[in-house]
């Protein structure tokens, strides 16, 4: 029998605010354990929390962003469960009320992964398991996050892993989480159940809890996959679990049986007032977001004339793409501004971290004369790589490096006598190129461009070469 794979995801989103959900500790990443933490953090008595309006206005942003429907009113909860991350032993969230409802994520192929809601809550602490004893660090509790619920519409872990990609993307990009997942940023709770192909009927679900990191997650799903598909038919029944991906074995193992709603005993925090987002408030965020990655995209491939794949790099960090819009202003050869980004820039920027943050030593408009020098005719796209390298190194602008000579050009005499003097020092390639091995004009071409620091124009370089390499002796 042929199953299908029937997936679900609750993405945990860490808020990039400056301090905390109900508190006035920092959210910074990292510090010795315990010392980003006060009494409101870790639930002492007599101690009442307050709510960051800023993490009610980046969860209304990533509603937003995400096409959900913003709640005029919602409010907190409290989700009750004993454990030693959570020292109140409830958990601050949102129940049946939540702040955004009824979006969507659009992959590639134009379906549509329906998000259920967009809610609120405090995260827990974490436990540090060393040499048989259990540390609990208690800086991240209470950091403000957003879950983002979807329905189980996911079909293939393909599909799964460009939801969590687009879901990254548009949650940098409008800057509400940096949703880096080696720092706990964005963390993925996948629900996954099998049914037979063709099947309504949805199978018993289990859910891998705390995935942060995206092959993990595709060697868990591909796992529990086919644990489930060996169990159903071996004639056993599927347990409604919740598991934990083991990274040395690459197994899911059982860690307990799957809460219902019912076991958290929700119910309305009393310490916190009712949630109101007005019209007004609605409008005026969405007034300050940024234009939409993946309307920005299409502008990139249509406004620039870039490849899909160009411009889907440029647009994944949002300081990127208004580096390069900037690196742009007046350009006709915009794929070069992109080139020198995708090339020798990203060479430098070793991780999704650093392209985040993009620091490099060129600005924008420092990137932007230099490539104006290229579309003025006066030098080459090899001499702009190699000059905009030493920009990296020093960040000194173009004209430090290029000389009058290097934006001279070359006049028609002396190309005709380089290339001579480039045939005479190849002969072996003039002989394969006689020979009908057209490829070794490459060689003595790229003799040619070294000779001239890349002035030459390839193309009139290229007839002027096989014209003096047919005649050679």
């Amino acid at each position: 029998m042929e199953y299908e794979l029937v997936c679900g995801l609750e993405t945990h989103v860490e808020l990039a605010t400056k301090t905390k959900i109900f508190c006035s500790c920092t959210t910074e990443f990292g510090g010795e354990p315990n010392t980003h933490c006060c009494p409101v953090c870790i639930g002492l008595p007599g101690t009442l929390p307050k709510l960051n309006q800023s993490v009610v206005e980046f969860a209304v942003m990533a509603g937003l962003a995400t096409d959900c429907a913003i709640s005029p009113i919602s409010k907190m909860d409290r989700k009750n469960y004993v454990y030693p991350d959570l020292p109140k032993a409830y958990q601050i969230s949102q129940y049946d009320r939540p702040l955004c409802k009824n979006g969507y994520v659009e992959l590639s192929d134009g379906r549509k992964i329906r998000l259920t809601r967009i809610h609120i809550e405090e995260d827990a602490g974490k436990l540090v398991h060393q040499r048989g004893n259990t540390l609990v660090d208690y800086n991240r509790s209470g950091v403000p996050l957003i879950e983002i619920v979807s329905e189980p519409d996911i079909r293939s872990i393909e599909e799964a892993v460009e939801y969590v990609e687009k879901l990254q993307m548009i949650m940098r990009y409008i800057g509400v989480s940096d949703c880096r997942m080696q720092e706990g940023s964005l963390r993925c709770d996948v629900n996954i159940s099998v049914r037979p192909k063709g099947s309504e009927k949805l199978g018993t679900r289990t859910e891998i809890k705390n995935m942060n990191s995206i092959s993990h997650m595709m060697k868990a799903m591909e796992y529990e996959r086919d644990r489930q598909i060996d169990l159903l038919e071996s004639g056993e029944s599927v347990l409604q679990e919740t598991r934990r991906y083991n990274e040395g074995t690459g197994c899911t193992e059982g860690m307990r049986g799957k809460e219902d709603a019912h076991d958290y005993r929700y119910f309305r925090d009393p310490d916190l007032v009712t949630i109101r987002v007005t019209s007004d408030t609605v409008a005026k965020l969405k007034a300050q977001m940024p234009e939409d990655p993946r309307t920005r995209l299409k502008r990139f491939e249509s406004e620039y004339g870039l490849p899909e794949d160009d411009a889907r790099m440029l647009i994944e960090h949002r300081r990127i793409a208004d580096y390069f819009e900037k690196a742009s202003a007046g350009i006709k050869n915009t794929r070069a501004v992109a080139n020198c980004i995708t090339g020798p820039i990203f060479a430098r920027l070793g991780s999704e971290a650093a392209k985040d943050d993009f620091k490099v030593n060129v600005s924008p408009e420092n990137l932007n004369a230099l490539i104006k020098l290229l579309d003025s005719g006066k030098i080459r796209m090899n001499l702009v790589k190699s000059t905009l390298e030493k920009m990296l190194d020093t960040g000194k602008s173009a004209s430090e490096f290029l000389n009058e000579k290097d934006l001279a050009g070359i006049d028609a005499e002396t190309l005709q006598k380089i290339c001579k003097q480039a045939v005479q020092d190849n002969p072996n390639a003039v002989k394969d190129y006689r020979n009908g091995k057209t490829k070794a004009l490459k060689a003595v071409l790229g003799a040619v461009m070294k000779a001239t620091r890349g002035r030459a124009n390839p193309l009139e370089t290229e007839a002027i070469l096989s014209e003096i390499m047919k005649k050679a002796d």
